[in-house]
């Protein structure tokens, strides 16, 4: 394993237990037995890349009979603990399963629509026609969910570079997706809970200063590895139509989504946590199109296996006994992006809403950009291992991926520079007209 990734993982884990804010437990040298567990866990499945799934589940068996012995969970101990603690993270187990297993089928459709095929005709044949693909895959994350825009990045991408695709560009895919989401509320999960628990979607607005300069720079490397390992194809097939029904269905998932997201988050914020509504949409969607075209069912089983993968490790992170985060200031947000590639950035920032005191901005980007430095850093990542399964190697990642962190530190200090260090005030109690009014009868 590289030393540079030896770094991350044991660094990042660290960062997150230097507040020594954990529940009391079994340790040693200080260290709570589950967070080794779960360090094994991310080791292995960095290691064993092949063997990813294996890995995932023998740790979430080996943490549950750990703390079902030992520790209990946060709402009690023995089965009754494990039940109530499921029951808590169902809803986003649930809308997870749903997303990657439906967009999964969505890339399918845009991929065989054939509107990846006719984009040459309108991008660039040197390697600037992979510059661009970036950028429109940031700009879908803006407001589709960054999962959607990782896959459809990964559909154009297929067809663009006739099933070539580098390692390193699989990497600024999902960097440029969850960089397009970090700012919007509607753009990634994170950044939705902020909305739903009372956070202005205009707090969360400034962290495109970091994200659009990481995009500028993971971009140019990016392209540049890809042209040099498959250039785009130069001409469009002059024969080939656009199949509008598959686009249709495509555009259906979308807006479905999207209206769901943004109806469920103003007006019924309420009951958000009771029902995985935008799972439920995609899918809808996905059924209700069954008689325009067929659906690729016959992806299920691997995308299905993959997403399973994913569940298990943000499984383990809820189990952690994290109580707290660091005090809230620009070095441990800066810190916490590099923790949200190993640790789930769902609980991370469930903890910062619960603490208060944090630039959501500045958050918004470390956690969410942060998870694109693994390939099982981000739910995006893991989506598009699913299509790409040579992804699904961290040494490899991080080898060609090397501009993400870079473009990570980067575009962090120059949106320091730029907007500085504002924490905001503790927005269940701010004055009226800050937040959504739904969020205002909490």
């Amino acid at each position: 394993m590289k030393p540079v990734f030896k770094g991350w993982l044991s660094g990042g884990l660290l960062a997150l237990l230097s507040a020594q804010a954990f529940a009391a437990g079994p340790s040693v040298a200080g260290i709570p037995v589950d967070f080794i567990l779960f360090a094994l866990t991310l080791l292995g499945v960095a290691l064993f890349h092949h063997y990813t799934l294996q890995v995932a589940l023998t740790g979430l068996v080996t943490v549950t009979l750990y703390k079902l012995i030992f520790t209990g969970f946060k709402f009690g101990a023995g089965f009754a603990g494990l039940a109530a603690h499921m029951g808590h993270e169902l809803v986003t187990l649930t809308n997870l399963l749903g997303l990657l297993m439906g967009f999964a089928i969505l890339s399918r459709h845009f991929e065989k629509s054939h509107v990846p095929v006719v984009l040459p005709k309108y991008l660039p044949d040197d390697w600037k026609g992979g510059f661009v693909m970036l950028i429109m895959v940031f700009v879908l994350s803006s407001f589709l969910d960054n999962i959607a825009a990782a896959m459809i990045g990964g559909a154009m991408a297929h067809q663009l570079f006739r099933g070539k695709v580098h390692v390193g560009y699989l990497a600024a895919i999902v960097a440029a997706s969850n960089a397009g989401g970090s700012g919007s509320v509607v753009g990634d999960t994170t950044t939705t809970m902020m909305w739903i628990d009372g956070v202005s979607p205009l707090d969360v607005l400034h962290a495109y200063i970091a994200a659009v300069t990481s995009l500028l720079i993971l971009s140019y490397f990016a392209a540049k590895k890809q042209h040099a390992y498959s250039p785009i194809i130069k001409n469009a097939n002059q024969h080939t139509h656009i199949d509008w029904a598959r686009v249709g269905i495509v555009g259906a998932i979308l807006v479905l989504a999207i209206v769901t997201n943004v109806v469920v988050n103003t007006q019924f914020a309420d009951i958000s946590n009771s029902f995985p509504f935008l799972g439920a949409a995609v899918w809808a969607a996905i059924i209700l199109t069954i008689p325009v075209r067929r659906h690729d069912w016959e992806i299920m089983p691997e995308t299905f296996k993959g997403s399973i993968f994913l569940l298990s490790l943000v499984t383990i992170a809820s189990m952690m006994p994290v109580e707290a985060l660091p005090p809230a200031s620009w070095a441990s947000a800066f810190g916490l992006g590099f923790v949200s590639a190993v640790f789930d950035n769902i609980p991370l920032t469930a903890l910062a809403l619960k603490q208060g005191g944090f630039d959501w901005g500045v958050l918004a980007y470390a956690v969410g950009f942060g998870g694109s430095m693994l390939w099982f850093g981000s739910s995006a990542g893991v989506a598009l291992s699913n299509m790409y399964p040579e992804a699904r190697s961290a040494v490899q990642w991080v080898k060609h991926g090397w501009f993400v962190p870079v473009a990570y530190v980067i575009g962090f200090f120059v949106m320091l520079a730029i907007w500085g260090w504002e924490p905001h005030a503790q927005h269940k109690d701010a004055p009226q007209g800050t937040v959504p009014a739904v969020v205002q009868q909490h």
